[in-house]
């Protein structure tokens, strides 16, 4: 009996122990902070992370000293006072009643969130002049921190870091920068010269992604053309639960691909062909992989707290193909819409899509899906407040989806943030810098020909080559658009364009810039070009598609 006592004290004893251990959190900072991070200046900053359930957490920074307990679900969080700008490195002290974290190297400035697809997560190593600009980058400055591909089926609370390395805060040195997103590292660089202040991008961009992949599945429930991508996600996603785990699911694949070396080498002595081969992702687990959702649960739904200036956001290519057109008029709204309630009421910089491949006929060119894209960015553009539009199209110098020049779509950014969010002034001006190229804002038909009015704050010095007056169209009532001329006139002080065609005697609508891959050179006196436009509401039916696009039908 005595023994039989003994045994079950040692048990209850090894029991208070493992219980107790399990709720002794590890004091942590969430994997966005880190040594060489920048911190968001004058506003209050908030510094979040886990400990103990009631651990008293005192965090240091910049001279001042806050503390907080952790909750019961071991969450813990706190604002710092505003700060000025700094260059001074300093040390962020996080203590707990057993543990301390230090975050080194940090500075104060201005912070920024980049995100969308593979031209915002192209780096520096594959643009253009990346020789002489990764050679010559030094800016100690200007911070960057690339958020891992992290796709989620259900929001995260932490960025998973799945190998050494990931998640680093750098310097845009010439030892780093070639891994800093080429548009973030100009965008940035813009601002730190004009504002003289630390600047940090963190990039949470991943090529191929939609704009449905950066929004909450409550939102996305809301849009009726969500439906097919939801059904195809849980077909999927049933199919993968039928493998009943990872080492199920790969031996699965193996099979397959047993199976198909076989068969193919069969067919191949028949001289037959055989089915493809086995597809490796769909032998994987589709909630890590491009779905609705995935990409706000596993990249922004993290990092929610964390404090920027403001965004800029770079996608819709993969919008642009087949049907995927057809939720973006909601979609990609949505995606401003959720950030702001994620980040606050900020700036959102929208950087339009630029196009690719040449140009085939007028027809495919008038109901090129990349139109449809454009337009609903310009809309959207026009419907909301606090937000920005960068043209593109013309910095394709490739064709291919992935242009080189990021230069000039960074400094166009920076532009419309300089002059738009900062409000700084233009040399020896007492007005903000300009960053508008022109905007359209009306017709009028005069005899056979029409005249376009733009926004007048945006079309001073409007010109174009009188040699190359390309990207213009025009149509008659018949819909069937021809190749147009144009020239620049000037109508009670102020710029407007002239448009005709010899085969069009009786014009009712004009394009400009309306292709896959647009061709113009029309711009103001600052050289920004002037956004795509038409003057027509005419429905498109987009390539590969079933149904048509009407602009004033699907709005955002």
């Amino acid at each position: 009996m005595r023994n039989l006592c003994m045994q079950c004290s040692l048990l209850v004893l090894l029991l208070v122990v493992g219980n107790s251990e399990e709720l002794l959190a590890e004091l942590r900072l969430p994997a966005i902070f880190g040594d060489q991070m920048v911190l968001q200046q004058k506003q209050p900053i908030t510094i979040w992370g886990w400990a103990t359930a009631g651990e008293k957490i005192r965090v240091e920074f910049a001279g001042q000293k806050v503390e907080t307990t952790a909750g019961k679900d071991t969450r813990w969080q706190l604002q710092i006072a505003a700060l000025d700008a700094s260059f001074e490195a300093q040390t962020l002290v996080v203590s707990g009643d057993r543990d301390t974290v230090q975050i080194k190297d940090v500075l104060v400035g201005e912070v920024w969130l980049c995100g969308g697809q593979s031209n915002m997560e192209m780096t520096m190593g594959g643009t253009v002049n990346r020789d002489l600009e990764i050679a010559s980058a030094d800016y100690e400055g200007i911070r960057f921190l690339r958020i891992p591909h992290v796709s989620q089926g259900e929001p995260r609370e932490d960025i998973i870091i799945e190998k050494d390395g990931d998640c680093q805060w750098q310097r845009c040195t010439t030892e780093s920068v070639a891994e800093c997103t080429g548009v973030g590292y100009y965008f940035a660089r813009g601002l730190h010269r004009i504002l003289k202040v630390p600047v940090g991008i963190v990039d949470v961009s991943w090529g191929g992604t939609m704009a449905q992949h950066w929004i909450n599945e409550e939102k996305l429930d809301t849009v009726a053309e969500m439906k097919p991508y939801f059904t195809d996600y849980n077909e999927r996603l049933s199919r993968w639960n039928e493998f009943g785990g990872e080492a199920q699911a790969q031996a699965a694949y193996q099979a397959a691909l047993a199976k198909w070396e076989s068969d193919n080498a069969e067919a191949l002595a028949k001289k037959e062909r055989v089915a493809g081969r086995p597809n490796a992702g769909q032998y994987e687990n589709p909630a890590r992989q491009r779905h609705p959702a995935g990409m706000y649960n596993g990249m922004i739904h993290p990092i929610r707290d964390f404090d920027f200036r403001g965004i800029l956001f770079y996608q819709g290519e993969n919008n642009s193909f087949g049907e995927s057109w057809k939720p973006f008029y909601a979609t990609f709204p949505l995606v401003i819409q959720q950030w702001r309630e994620s980040f606050g009421d900020l700036p959102f910089g929208i950087i339009q899509i630029a196009g690719w491949s040449s140009r085939r006929s007028m027809t495919y060119d008038m109901n090129h899906h990349t139109n449809v894209i454009r337009e609903i960015q310009f809309d959207t553009w026009q419907a909301t407040q606090q937000t920005g539009l960068i043209a593109t199209y013309d910095t394709n110098s490739n064709q291919g989806i992935h242009p080189g020049a990021k230069r000039p779509v960074g400094e166009r950014s920076a532009r419309w943030a300089l002059g738009s969010v900062y409000g700084v002034k233009g040399f020896r001006s007492n007005t903000a810098i300009s960053y508008l190229g022109p905007v359209y804002e009306g017709y009028e038909v005069q005899d056979s020909k029409v005249e376009i009015r733009f926004v007048k704050e945006t079309c001073a010095g409007l010109r174009i080559n009188k040699d190359d007056d390309v990207g213009f169209y025009i149509a008659g009532e018949n819909g069937e658009f021809h190749h147009a001329r144009a020239r620049v006139t000037r109508v009670e002080g102020v710029d407007r364009l002239v448009v005709w065609s010899d085969d069009v005697p009786q014009p009712v609508a004009v394009r400009y810039a309306w292709s896959n891959l647009p061709n113009g050179r029309l711009m103001n006196s600052r050289e920004l070009p002037a956004f795509p436009f038409r003057t027509d509401d005419w429905k498109m039916t987009p390539h590969q598609s079933e149904g048509d696009y009407q602009r004033g039908i699907q709005k955002p």
